[in-house]
């Protein structure tokens, strides 16, 4: 690529690539993950309701669309009434977790196991009913 008269060289393009979570209640699904330690670094639009909320944690990155965003994008659907995706999120420590959320009201869709490679995990709904996995690890430093 060459570079543009009078701009000098073109920016190098970021590695990444993040998922999209198609959400009902925009602000709700993004609120929600917030509590996972996720922050929000976009919006749009930028005051209103949003129809797009772009959250990191750390070098992960999710972005929460209104469901209708398919559709409008280019005709296609956000997967019906049935799941969208299942999201998998590591937790410092599950059991806290788990009681922050459950006070906030957020559905357990199953209790923690520990699993036999050093995980624990449980799984919650998300204010769309998406399933997340929550996960700790069992190993101790």
């Amino acid at each position: 690529m060459t570079a543009a008269p009078d701009r000098g060289e073109p920016a190098a393009v970021p590695e990444r690539a993040f998922p999209l979570i198609f959400a009902e209640r925009v602000s709700d699904t993004a609120a929600f993950y917030e509590k996972l330690g996720f922050t929000r670094h976009s919006r749009n639009p930028p005051t209103g309701e949003p129809t797009y909320v772009g959250l990191r944690r750390g070098t992960a990155e999710i972005a929460v669309v209104n469901a209708s965003w398919p559709a409008d994008q280019y005709g296609g659907t956000a997967g019906g009434q049935g799941l969208r995706f299942e999201m998998f999120v590591l937790v410092g420590d599950l059991d806290t977790t788990l009681e922050k959320l459950a006070a906030d009201g957020t559905p357990r869709l199953r209790g923690p196991v520990d699993m036999p490679w050093g995980e624990r995990i449980a799984y919650v709904a998300d204010p769309d009913g998406n399933p997340v996995a929550l996960a700790s690890s069992t190993h101790t430093a």
